[in-house]
């Protein structure tokens, strides 16, 4: 089984799991501010659940990669759409400030 490391914590889950659904089940602070309340529930439309993941997880898809191309995001950024993301394997994730997770600051890091 995979395993995720995020703000602190490590945990498994199953090959192809989304990664949105599993750092929510999980109690990690995927949205950052408002955006806990106000996103789009994994359509892969607001991409407040942008990070940036280091390890094994699927292509991105057109979703992924449309909302990603516009402002604030930016193809450049090496950053990923938990909601569009399936864990293919052993993964180290990491999240910036900002309402969609944009900054170039870190807000939390694998370890914490």
């Amino acid at each position: 089984m995979p395993q995720i490391e995020a703000e602190g914590k490590i945990f498994e889950c199953e090959q192809g799991a989304n990664l949105r659904q599993v750092l929510l089940r999980q109690g990690v602070a995927l949205h950052n501010d408002r955006s806990r309340l106000i996103n789009c529930r994994g359509l892969g439309t607001c991409g407040t659940c942008a990070v940036e993941i280091v390890g094994q997880v699927s292509e991105p898809n057109w979703r992924d990669k449309s909302r990603r191309s516009l402002p604030p995001h930016s193809l450049q950024q090496n950053r990923r759409l938990a909601c569009q993301t399936q864990v293919l394997g052993n993964v180290r994730i990491t999240k910036y400030d900002g309402f969609w997770g944009h900054s170039e600051q870190v807000r939390w890091l694998p370890e914490g």
